[in-house]
């Protein structure tokens, strides 16, 4: 039983965190970093910075928190060789 909650949970979670890093790399196709217009009324507007924290900072969180956890698994997998 911990095993399967344990599997739902790690599916649910990158679920969740490729969610976040598919919208941040749609986030920097959509904006037009030359009208300002164009992402002034976004989260963290006006300025474009706190636009790019908001919308695309949770995916690159995401993705580094995915490589991290791999490189533990495959170095607990290594030391048990």
């Amino acid at each position: 039983m911990r095993r399967a909650l344990s599997i739902i949970g790690t599916v649910l979670g990158l679920i969740i965190a490729l969610y976040f890093i598919v919208r941040a790399v749609i986030e920097l196709f959509i904006i037009d970093f030359s009208d300002p217009a164009s992402y002034r009324n976004d989260w963290g507007g006006p300025d474009l910075p706190g636009v790019l924290a908001v919308h695309c900072g949770p995916g690159f969180l995401a993705a580094a928190i995915i490589v991290l956890v791999m490189m533990r698994r495959s170095r607990v997998k290594a030391e048990r060789v």
